[in-house]
Formats: C-alpha cells, structure tokens, sequence
C-alpha cells in the first residue's frame, strides 16, 4: 500500500514537471520562429515601367537601335570572327543560354548541342549567361528611380551601365577575343574591320551624324546599348497585378506571392526587378566546366542576386549555372537556411546572414514557383537579323 500510494502521489508532480518542460520546450520553439520571421509586405515589390530612361549622353532613335541590333548579331567583333553577341544571348532563351556556362570562342553549334571545336585551347565561360532582358532597368528601386549610367551590370558588378558593360565580352578571352588578339588590342582590329565595312561606315554615318570619323569604341557600345534598352518584357501577369489587376493572378498564385514574402525572399529579391542588385555570399557550388573555384570580385564568393524576371526561359540558374530548375534553387536555400554550406571553399563566417534566416520548407517551394512563374512574359522582341553587313553568318557558328 505504501508503494502504491508513493506512486499515487508522484504521478502527479510527474505530470507537471512534464508539462512545464513541454511549456519551456514550446516557449522556446516559438522563439525560435520569432527570432526567423523574415517576413516582408508587398510593398517591397513593385511593376517595372511602361517605358526606360537612357543615359543623357545617348539618347535612343530608331537608327541607332537598328545598327546596335545588326552589332549585336554580327560575328565581326570577335577575335575569330565566330562569335556574336547573340551566340551566348539568345532571344529564344530570353537573351540568355541554355547551358551551364557559355561556350564563347572557338564552339559550334547551339543551345544544349553546343561544343567545342577540336583542336582546342579555349576555357568555357567563366559565369552562367545572365539575359540581357530587362537590363535597361537594373538599378532600379522599389520607387522607380535609377541611373541608367550607373546600371549595376555583370554578376560581380565590375561594370555599370550598358555601355560599358557591351565592350567587355569583346576583350574577354573566352568570350569573343579568344587567342589571336591581346585585350589591349581586339578594339582597334574590331574598329577596324568595321571602317572597312561600306555599310557599317554609312550607317555610323547617319546615327552621329555630327561627328568626322563616328566609326569607334565609344559609339560602338552606344550602339549596342540602344539596342539592349529595346529588349524589354514588362507586361507580365504579375505587373499587370501590381498596377492594378487584381484579377491578374489566381488564388493559388496570390498564396504563393505571400509565401515567398513570407520565407524571406524578398529580402533580397525585392523591386520592379526582384533583386536588390547587391553581392551575397551564399556558398553556392561551382560550375564543374572549370578547374578553379570561382571566388568572385572580393574572393568572398559573393555574386549580385539575380533577376526573377523571365525564369522559364533562363535555366540554369545561379552564377555558376548548376541548378536546373527553380525546385532545386529553393532546396538550396532550404538546405542554407538549415546550416548547410554546399561550397567547400565557403566558410561559415562569410555566409550572408540573410539567407540564414530564410525559412523556406519543401512544403512551400511548389506554391512559390507558381508565383514565380507570374513573373514570365514572352512578349520582348525576338526580331533576328536575316543579314549582317559583314557577310558572315548571323549569330556566328551556332549551326
């Protein structure tokens, strides 16, 4: 008797002790949500505008867009003469590239059936293709203000604006210039290729008209950067949502916008472009097309967050192109979020605090891809050349 009632009597203080430590257990967990709630209100978003600003010192008229559009697609401002702008931009993959990282100089072929010539001494492209679509609006905030002269550009930021951003690939190796000619000197053989071109001289002619001798880097890159102001795709559903519509998305897209302020994207995927345009360091892993690990501009790993814009027509993704599709993207930061770092090279220290406080959950990713998926529209002009006035073939070797 003596037994059962000790235990009579303890069953209760049992319970109790039980349910504080459950009460200590839940207090806790809640505090740890607490302390994760990233998240944001809608008003971090925004449409893009109906219409891009361009730099003072070039503004844009139909002759110029229509030159920069025949550069763009001429393989005559590349070092062997094999590749466009286009060969690694295409408007089929939304002026970008299906494929890891680029094959530049020396390739043949397109798309996933791109590859090297043989013999060859040439790296692959250093970065997945980022798309030149939109890219009249990089900079801009949540207000709408930006400065197309000061327009972040390239997935380290080395560049700003567009014009200066359109002579790097010819100067880069494995891009355009490939061996023949050093980085000091591909501008005057491109400069002067083009000077012998009749049609080249006539219609640098007629677009700065007030100069003598308009044939030169300078108006080469405006040129081209007309041209890219031209490549825009701002009617999306999502847009027509955010000026008004509330029609535009359905009920399960609403949910998967307000998951994807919820989980903390929007942290830096924020703006009429969804990116904050500045570097975070993130661990993603590296493209296996190269030897060396991929370091960034700071070597801290730390690459500009990207566009959402357009992503049906952009996979891969991620500077280093080896995520294939938006479900593994968002496993990633899942995986992020949780303390996983997938980049050797990274430490923990470097890590970007903001993508640890991300709480997304696999429950989440097909609702916020749903969302994403808003944010496409295939209206931009995909208008190729039939013709270059160099005579070669349009988009280089890309047949």
């Amino acid at each position: 008797m003596k037994c059962f009632s000790f235990l009579f009597f303890r069953l209760p203080i049992l319970s109790l002790v039980l349910l504080v430590s459950m009460s200590c257990g839940d207090e806790g967990e809640t505090r740890k949500r607490k302390e994760k709630k990233v998240s944001e209100s809608i008003d971090v978003l925004g449409a893009l505008p109906e219409s891009v600003i361009d730099p003072p010192d070039n503004p844009t008229n139909p002759q110029k867009v229509e030159l920069g559009r025949l550069l763009f697609y001429d393989p005559i401002l590349s070092g062997n003469r094999d590749v466009a702008c286009a060969t690694c931009h295409q408007p089929d993959f939304n002026y970008a590239e299906f494929l890891e990282t680029s094959i530049g100089v020396n390739g043949t072929g397109s798309g996933s059936k791109r590859q090297f010539r043989t013999p060859n001494s040439i790296p692959f492209v250093k970065r997945n293709s980022q798309s030149i679509l939109n890219t009249a609006f990089n900079g801009i905030t949540n207000h709408g203000e930006y400065n197309p002269v000061l327009a972040p550009m390239f997935w380290d930021l080395r560049a700003k604006g567009l014009e200066e951003q359109a002579l790097i690939p010819i100067k880069t190796l494995e891009e355009m210039r490939g061996h023949a000619y050093t980085e000091e000197t591909i501008l005057d053989e491109v400069i002067a290729r083009i000077r012998n071109i009749p049609e080249y001289q006539t219609r640098f002619g007629e677009v700065f008209s007030g100069e003598t001798n308009p044939v030169h880097a300078n108006n080469l890159a405006k040129a081209i950067a007309a041209y890219e102001r031209t490549l825009v795709a701002n009617q999306s559903r999502f847009d027509q949502y955010m000026r008004g519509d509330s029609n535009a998305l359905s009920l399960s897209e609403k949910d998967g916008l307000n998951l994807f302020l919820r989980t903390g994207c929007a942290k830096c995927h924020n703006g009429p472009m969804l990116s904050d345009f500045k570097l975070h360091t993130l661990g993603v892993p590296d493209t296996q097309n190269r030897q060396e690990s991929d370091a960034g501009v700071h070597n801290n790993y730390a690459f500009r967050t990207p566009s959402l814009r357009n992503l049906r027509y952009t996979a891969p993704y991620m500077h280093s192109g080896r995520f294939a599709t938006l479900d593994q993207v968002l496993l990633f930061y899942e995986d992020v979020a949780g303390g996983k770092i997938e980049n050797p090279h990274v430490t923990a220290s470097q890590m970007d605090p903001l993508a640890r406080k991300m709480d997304v959950n696999f429950r989440d990713i097909s609702g916020i891809v749903e969302f994403l998926n808003t944010l496409n529209d295939d209206s931009f002009d995909k208008t190729v050349p039939t013709r270059v006035p160099s005579g070669l073939k349009v988009k280089g070797n890309v047949e």
